[in-house]
């Protein structure tokens, strides 16, 4: 794909900045930046005069078997989150290719599951299979209590992020791959679809880390993930600011590492889409 074409599809996704924009936005960061830092600063005071930082409420956290009780937590979530994604990403390009079908029902029930779903809190959802279903006679493991909820959501925003790259497709590769004789099918298999990936793949990564921080609702129905796990150790070592700050910093790591990962594999697929 040209360069004039890959411009021409983000400025379909989002308008650039003009010189304007660019110094409001960073105007804007850096009052944002120095308004965190500020907020950090009396916290730490108003913590320090409380006696929150009293070393001794922190190192317990340097123990071997709390360390482990909250690898457990981490293990969790890493695995309910990679579950879900593995299901919901592949069903959100199921549900966004037929929402662009000609068939009419195939576009329409795709539509009102991706509207749906789109529109009501995850929360509620999980509450569903909690409560709701299991009345009804339909009960499932506390691990698909959140892992369900997390693929039926997620598959709704991941359908429309996949749908926008693939609208965002300069229509030229369209006709180019009609010329060749392609199908509609093939061409949207071998020419469309690789390109749309390359588009959304940023969006993508933001879709992941919002479904590790969904993760953080497997409290509801007990599933030992990150946040559970603290939950508990609030009760075993009454320290609750302490606990959630630690879980907190875990949770930060987890998706800085995740989203270094995807920005890595975002700049190694460009580079190949330039040296093709």
């Amino acid at each position: 794909m040209s360069a004039a074409t890959s411009n021409t599809a983000t400025q379909v996704l989002f308008d650039a900045p003009g010189p304007k924009g660019r110094r409001r936005i960073l105007l804007l960061s850096i009052l944002s930046i120095l308004a965190i830092l500020g907020l950090l600063a009396a916290g730490l005071r108003q913590f320090a005069i409380n006696g929150q930082l009293d070393p001794n409420k922190w190192v317990v956290y340097l123990r071997a078997d709390y360390l482990a009780f909250l690898g457990q937590g981490l293990a969790g979530t890493v695995q309910v989150t990679a579950v879900a994604a593995a299901v919901a990403f592949p069903l959100g390009l199921l549900l966004a290719l037929a929402r662009l079908s000609r068939l009419r029902v195939l576009s329409a029930a795709s539509t009102v599951w991706i509207e749906f779903f789109r529109g009501i809190p995850m929360l509620l959802v999980v509450y569903g299979f909690l409560l709701a279903l299991p009345a009804y006679g339909f009960t499932f493991p506390r691990f698909w209590m959140l892992a369900i909820p997390m693929v039926l959501v997620s598959s709704a925003t991941t359908a429309e992020v996949f749908r926008a790259g693939i609208k965002a497709v300069d229509v030229g590769q369209h006709e180019a791959a009609a010329a060749i004789g392609l199908s509609h099918r093939d061409s949207m298999l071998s020419v469309i679809l690789p390109q749309a990936v390359r588009l959304v793949l940023p969006s993508l990564i933001l879709a992941l880390v919002s479904l590790l921080k969904d993760s953080t609702l497997g409290y509801v129905v007990s599933v030992n993930e990150l946040q559970f796990q603290g939950k508990t150790m609030v009760s075993i070592t009454r320290y609750l600011v302490q606990t959630y700050i630690v879980v907190s910093v875990i949770y930060i790591a987890v998706n800085f590492l995740l989203t270094r990962i995807a920005l890595a594999l975002d700049a190694h697929m460009k580079a190949r889409a330039g040296a093709s």
